[in-house]
């Protein structure tokens, strides 16, 4: 680490001050001795750029707490995506990738897009436990064995219009969230968890809101956005509305699911929706 201090004020001279430059540099007659720490450095260890070295259950744990406070902004705290930054959910997008890929992207960014490098001085090591955080997320398939029948599940699926709230491929509506991929980011247990509890875990980005006009007529709908003087909301036929608060006579947001408990399927029917549901990989 000291070794580091010093190579970093020998690169920036705007540092040389008398106040912020050690006073081993501020004389040539010690160039000597910079080229000797500097020598150390280059011959110390490395870090691999090629493999994660940071893979254990605490470097799992300081990788949420900078995910948290450096990404979640944009990509939320569960890492599960923003609906109105428009930033993808992170859960979903580990098998087409690379540990040494998702380096680089949190490193460096993507070019002409709104994701932007981790800050500067997050050390490599830091960006590493990121991605064990995400890598947190990965499901393997093979390791659960399921009592249902996907062909079964597809057909529940449809029986009990969930396309009517749901998407796939980009077909469905647009109430609930997307499950063209929900296979990568739910176990099975969450996914029954879901249909037979949908109240457990609802996340801000799916309340709803019940606006009451000053005529008392009431508008309820998914909220879109919300800030200090502003609502939007989608209504259950995809009618958007805005208003402004000081307009209204009410604002009331309803932080329970919108999604009815799968109260009246059989064991076997959940069973097989829940296998169906865990063979939604994106693949078309």
């Amino acid at each position: 680490m000291i070794i580091c201090v010093v190579y970093d004020y020998a690169v920036d001279r705007s540092l040389e001050t008398p106040q912020t430059m050690p006073s081993v540099l501020r004389s040539r007659r010690n160039l000597p001795l910079l080229v000797a720490l500097l020598t150390v450095t280059a011959i110390a260890p490395q870090v691999s750029a090629q493999e994660n070295p940071y893979t254990t259950a605490v470097d799992q744990l300081m990788g949420q707490r900078t995910f948290r406070a450096q990404c979640g902004r944009c990509h939320g705290r569960d890492a599960r995506g923003n609906d109105e930054s428009g930033s993808p959910d992170l859960t979903g997008i580990l098998d087409a990738n690379t540990d040494q890929a998702l380096f680089t992207v949190i490193r460096e960014g993507i070019r002409g897009t709104a994701m932007i490098g981790i800050n500067r001085r997050s050390s490599d090591q830091m960006v590493w436990q990121i991605v064990t955080y995400l890598n947190s997320f990965s499901i393997d398939p093979s390791a659960y064995s399921l009592a249902g029948d996907v062909a079964r599940g597809r057909q529940v699926y449809n029986a009990n219009d969930c396309a009517s709230c749901h998407r796939l491929e980009g077909d469905g509506g647009r109430h609930g969230p997307d499950l063209t991929t929900i296979g990568e980011r739910l176990n099975p247990a969450e996914l029954r968890t879901s249909l037979t509890d949908p109240n457990e875990t609802v996340l801000p980005r799916w309340w709803t809101m019940r606006v009451t006009r000053q005529d008392g007529s009431v508008i309820e709908g998914r909220r879109m956005d919300e800030d200090t003087f502003t609502v939007r909301l989608l209504d259950a036929n995809e009618n958007l509305w805005h208003f402004v608060k000081s307009d209204v006579r009410s604002t009331e947001p309803i932080q329970t699911s919108t999604m009815p408990a799968a109260d009246e399927l059989t064991g076997a029917e959940l069973d097989d929706l829940v296998a169906y549901l865990f063979s939604l990989r994106g693949q078309g």
